[in-house]
């Protein structure tokens, strides 16, 4: 005999009734429980496929000659008899003279530079919001949080105006300083840093007789370490993959992103009989070009994890 029964069988008829129909809704409750943990889980799978799925057609495609990508006997979503991932690199380090690796360094180039800057100068604007009381602060913060609003490609053609008139057009600056504003960095950095940097430690160190710089490198910084990678990681994403603003401020092709170099081949291989087919390069160029933020994300993942949870949450 169970406990549940013995229990029940000291009880009068109506509180017995009573019992049962307690029973009855907790079995209901934990029925209902199950089949919503089990439909998350399903919906969840669904999400994983669904995001997967271009990554894993991008690593196969990458392994594929051009007549491969399209006759090939394993399908889109599957590896052929032939493995050509090596030859294809191979050919990116020759085809028009390796210019590929030249794209692949400006990318860089333009991403960590700009990535890097964007990040100092949210920090400190992020840290003076958080942390300074002075007039104008709400309707400053409040222009900020508008122009996380506004679209990037809506800057565009202002951005190249501007860039024209000070002579900085098809330079490098061109895409490092546009770069280096990032309003969402503010933002995150300002909502992190109000309650991640308690103001009692600040006057504390004051009382103490710390000037406000010694104040924001020793004390303050340390704190807002997993906002500051987060910030640097997005910001290095984003211009990592910027595409409009090179493609409208950049014409030499020796200064092109990766992004902007492969849509050229791209347009080249749509000429049909009048261009180059090489698609194949194409795929594995684009394939080569996520590695390295594969790698920056999965490296620095708990500093990641960390920084944009608190943000989202307050």
């Amino acid at each position: 005999m169970t406990t549940e029964t013995a229990a029940s069988s000291t009880l009068t008829p109506r509180q017995q009734r009573s019992f049962a129909r307690a029973q009855r809704s907790a079995d209901l409750r934990r029925g209902g429980s199950k089949a919503k943990r089990t439909f998350s889980h399903i919906l969840l799978l669904a999400f994983v496929i669904y995001f997967v799925m271009p990554l894993w057609w991008l690593i196969v495609a990458s392994t594929k000659d051009t007549a491969g990508l399209f006759t090939g006997s394993g399908g889109p979503l599957w590896f052929d008899d032939s493995f050509n991932l090596f030859d294809n690199i191979a050919q990116l380090g020759t085809h028009q003279g390796g210019i590929y690796w030249r794209w692949l360094g400006n990318s860089f180039l333009y991403a960590f530079t700009g990535g890097i800057g964007a990040t100092i100068l949210a920090v400190f604007a992020g840290y003076g919001f958080a942390k300074y009381r002075f007039r104008g602060r709400t309707v400053f913060f409040n222009v900020l949080l508008g122009a996380v609003m506004v679209p990037l490609t809506a800057l565009v053609i202002p951005t190249f105006v501007l860039l024209s008139e000070a002579g900085l057009v098809n330079t490098i600056w061109a895409v490092i300083l546009p770069s280096l504003l990032n309003p969402f960095g503010v933002y995150l950095m300002r909502i992190y840093a109000q309650d991640a940097v308690p103001d009692e430690i600040l006057d504390a160190a004051r009382v103490d007789g710390a000037g406000e710089l010694r104040i924001f490198f020793q004390v303050a910084l340390p704190l807002l370490r997993p906002a500051i990678v987060t910030v640097l990681l997005l910001s290095v994403v984003g211009t990592w993959n910027n595409f409009f603003l090179p493609l409208a401020v950049l014409s030499d092709p020796n200064l092109l992103p990766v992004t902007v170099g492969l849509n050229s081949w791209t347009a080249l291989s749509n000429a049909g009989a009048g261009g180059e087919q090489v698609w194949n390069l194409i795929v594995t160029g684009a394939f080569l070009s996520i590695v390295p933020l594969v790698v920056a994300f999965l490296s620095l993942q708990k500093y990641w994890q960390g920084g944009l949870s608190l943000g989202a949450v307050k």
